[in-house]
């Protein structure tokens, strides 16, 4: 994919992406660009070996180098752009591609709490951090953000994905919820099917809603224009937290979509000034 690559239209982020004005906008596409490149290695399951999949990361990680040294190869073009227009930092993007090795070393399998919050924080945070800059939040209120909104985010995409991580063979709930929960597997597909994963999954999801609390608060005291995308975000990963908490966690599962009308409220409310 093409640094210049957007989102597909009718999704959450192509919708908070639309508002904010071309430069920050167009910045915001060539960062989803880049984090869809990688994740593109990271989930390949075709012939590519593990080791081939973390030598492709190396040579994105080599790209990236080469663009802070003044030397951006012709697909992070607009990329490069975005990172002299927005002070974009390389230790940001590197954790990104950091957090996709985590994926293309191994399929990951019921981590502890600590290695989640890792992967979490270079999948997601880090790509927050990223964004808050072009948004235009200041540095401490940003990173704060981006570090609980981007957990809440994630949490609630692998409670939303339990079912298509397990066919893949992955299981990102961490193992101590799963313990607590009574499931004593972690073999993706047996422990998916256990009616008892749905005490895992309450206590993943409480976390995913005190980082949208910690989230709410930091916007709610920041410039308006700056936490607009950001909060149609949240309001639309919030609204798909609620609707599996309403649906609950015991399978046959249904895959957790954002309520239209909850986001559009908040189009309505936040998407303009």
């Amino acid at each position: 994919m093409t640094q210049a690559a957007a989102p597909a239209a009718h999704s959450s982020f192509y919708m908070a992406m639309r508002i904010l004005p071309a430069p920050r906008r167009e910045a915001m596409f060539a960062l989803y660009g880049f984090c869809r490149a990688v994740d593109d290695i990271a989930d390949e399951r075709g012939p590519a070996t593990a080791s081939q999949r973390l030598a492709e990361l190396d040579r994105w990680r080599a790209d990236v180098a080469g663009m802070f040294a003044g030397r951006a190869p012709p697909h992070l073009v607009a990329l490069d752009q975005a990172r002299r227009d927005f002070d974009l930092k390389q230790k940001d993007l590197d954790a990104v591609i950091d957090g996709m090795a985590m994926d293309a070393a191994e399929d990951i399998r019921a981590p502890d709490w600590a290695t989640l919050d890792l992967y979490c924080d270079r999948v997601a945070s880090a790509v927050g951090r990223l964004s808050v800059r072009i948004f235009g939040l200041a540095p401490e209120p940003g990173d704060a953000l981006a570090h609980h909104l981007g957990r809440a985010l994630q949490l609630t995409n692998i409670l939303r994905d339990i079912d298509e991580d397990a066919a893949a063979g992955r299981l990102y709930l961490p193992r101590e919820a799963l313990a607590a929960a009574g499931v004593t597997t972690d073999e993706p597909l047996k422990a998916v099917a256990d009616p008892k994963l749905a005490g895992a999954c309450a206590e993943v999801a409480a976390r995913a809603r005190a980082h949208f609390e910690k989230s709410n608060s930091i916007m709610a005291a920041a410039p308006r224009a700056a936490v607009r995308a950001p909060r149609l975000m949240a309001a639309a990963y919030g609204s798909i937290l609620d609707r599996m908490l309403a649906d609950g966690f015991a399978p046959p599962r249904r895959r957790g979509k954002a309520s239209r009308l909850r986001l559009l409220g908040a189009v309505l409310r936040y998407g303009i000034l």
